[in-house]
């Protein structure tokens, strides 16, 4: 397969990494990678980003800013340990609800303990549930967030229309995600750290390198900036912007229901 990215047209439906998989079958792939490192998701995202996926993240929850005030209600897609939940509620001083969504059973549980240990559970829901299908009504939430996961969505297109359903007019959506690095140095020192010693780290920690050697190549086949911006606005979003961080390392993607 080439490891050329996608377009804003689409690709990732059968883009396991670099290897094409059947239709409907890259769904089933992606939950066994993260069965098999949810206990180890923040050490994963660690090496991965050389621990800079937390400051990615804050800068996240600053862009977001959410309201201070009882019945705030925030949807956060594929971010079943809470990472980014657990932050949205610590900034709206503990006002705002958090449903946490994943389509793997393995990372909510190690959320929901995570979350218990915070005394925060009064402040979660946890669901279990595809993004591409959200059991929700529309119109129902005042912010989307999703950190480290659009890319691993078969369907993107159908993910972004659904979080245009679910949000209410004048919601935002955010997205976080590795992206297309735009200096040409830091990309191959990038390149190099990512293809070479990524999965190395990850055969260390958790005993295989398979699940680290995916996450590395999706990263290369996800749609760059521009084109990820184009695919938002194409589900109905307004004033659709980004800011890359890190040299386009990761990128912050906002657009707006209106």
């Amino acid at each position: 397969m080439s490891e050329s990215r996608t377009s804003a047209e689409g690709g990732m439906e059968t883009s396991y990494g670099f290897r094409e998989v059947a239709d409907g079958e890259k769904q089933g792939l992606v939950n066994e990678v993260f069965h098999k490192v949810a206990k180890r998701y923040d050490i994963m995202n660690d090496v991965m980003s050389v621990g800079m996926h937390r400051v990615w993240k804050d800068a996240m929850i600053t862009a977001l800013n959410p309201r201070k005030e009882p019945g705030y209600k925030v949807l956060d897609v594929a971010g079943g340990t809470g990472d980014i939940a657990f932050r949205i509620i610590e900034a709206s001083n503990r006002q705002a609800h958090a449903t946490v969504l994943d389509i793997n059973g393995s990372m909510l549980a190690v959320g929901a303990e995570r979350a218990a240990k915070k005394k925060l559970s009064d402040n979660l829901t946890f669901v279990e549930a595809n993004a591409e299908e959200l059991p929700f009504e529309p119109n129902s939430f005042d912010a989307y967030t999703i950190a480290f996961g659009i890319r691993n969505v078969p369907r993107i297109d159908v993910a972004l229309s659904e979080a245009y359903r679910v949000l209410k007019r004048g919601g935002r959506l955010l997205v976080l995600e590795f992206s297309e690095v735009d200096m040409p140095l830091l990309d191959r020192i990038y390149d190099s750290w990512s293809f070479n010693a990524i999965p190395k780290f990850g055969r260390a920690i958790t005993g295989e390198s398979e699940p680290y050697q995916y996450l590395v190549e999706s990263i290369r086949k996800f749609p760059n900036q521009e084109n990820f911006a184009e695919m938002i606005r194409k589900a109905g979003f307004s004033r659709v912007s980004f800011t890359n961080y890190t040299g386009g390392i990761a990128a912050l993607h906002s657009g707006w229901k209106l």
